[in-house]
């Protein structure tokens, strides 16, 4: 989450009076992550989330995004519902851009994953992959190898002195990729961004998963090898915690058993999913927009975790 379009409160007054969800309290800025815009407003003494989508994400697209969560959250799965307006209507405008108004999930994110949270971690992850069987609607995957490729290329021709070796770590690793990229994988509807801080917990439980707008038809394993980069090292990159990773994978493999191609292709998805973040990190770093309220995130973190995976196999390694 991030502001990128500011908002006085007239603005959000205007916007809430289409809905039946009371007068403005008040409201606060959201400033984690580096999407979209995000406001936690209060109407009536109930939270919820204003949503302004601003980047990666096209107005064809956000039928799925909101068909996909009110789908799961009917079925049960702890995610957002998005609100309809007096007229039933989901998606409306504000600052000439698309705008949503969500539920407030209770909880938090963590910061120090225990084995009990990566338990719940890969049950759900099953729960979620499970569910979406049943899911009639699919999206390509918009963030993929060649989309990776792009932003490399883009960076390249603006990048900073502190990037050199990342830059030309990239390139190589890319080139793998593009040599090995595995076929015939087990595909459906993934979350495609289940990072620690979209994941809330309420002692030490699942209370929600939030910010769905990766979502994709994609490799299942891809999911989980998201989950592993972000779960299972430490904030440098620098340590791996296979407890951790044993744990996510061994109760995900209680509800959704993984295929041997799958197993076969987790080391490849584990560094391209780190080439996915490395690429979208050094991109965000060079291209931050001076007046937006966001917090950067660290590139290096991830050349770290990718240089990991380049030497070790997570399922054959001890």
């Amino acid at each position: 989450m991030a502001v990128f379009t500011k908002l006085l409160k007239e603005d959000i007054e205007n916007f809430i009076s289409e809905y039946l969800i009371g007068n403005l309290d008040s409201f606060e800025e959201i400033v984690d992550g580096i999407e979209n815009s995000n406001f936690k407003i209060f109407c009536n003494n109930q939270p919820y989330i204003l949503t302004i989508f601003e980047k990666r994400v096209t107005e064809q697209e956000l039928p799925f995004f909101i068909n996909l969560k009110n789908f799961l959250n009917k079925n049960n799965f702890k995610c957002p519902k998005a609100i309809s307006d007096k007229n039933g209507k989901i998606l409306k405008r504000i600052k000439n851009k698309t705008a949503v108004i969500i539920s407030f999930l209770e909880g938090k994110s963590i910061e120090e994953p225990n084995p009990e949270m990566c338990r719940e971690v890969g049950k759900m992850v099953a729960d979620l992959h499970n569910l979406t069987i049943n899911f009639d609607e699919k999206r390509p995957n918009s963030l993929d190898l060649q989309d990776w490729k792009e932003i490399y290329k883009k960076c390249l021709n603006n990048k900073s002195e502190k990037f050199n070796e990342t830059m030309y770590l990239l390139k190589n690793e890319l080139d793998y990729l593009e040599n090995y990229w595995p076929t015939n994988i087990p595909c459906g509807v993934i979350h495609a961004d289940l990072f620690r801080d979209n994941i809330f917990f309420k002692d030490e439980k699942i209370s929600g998963v939030i910010d769905f707008y990766f979502a994709c038809y994609y490799f299942y394993i891809y999911d989980l090898a998201i989950v592993i980069n972000d779960w299972c090292f430490s904030e440098n990159g620098q340590y791996f915690n296979k407890e951790n990773c044993l744990i996510i994978l061994g109760e995900y493999q209680k509800l959704r058993e993984l295929s041997d191609i799958e197993k076969k292709s987790l080391n490849i998805l584990l560094r391209a999913a780190a080439v996915r973040i490395l690429c979208t990190r050094v991109h965000d770093y060079i291209f931050h927009p001076p007046d937006a309220v966001v917090v950067k995130k660290d590139p290096f973190e991830y050349l770290n975790i990718l240089r990991w995976h380049q030497q070790n196999d997570i399922l054959n390694n001890d």
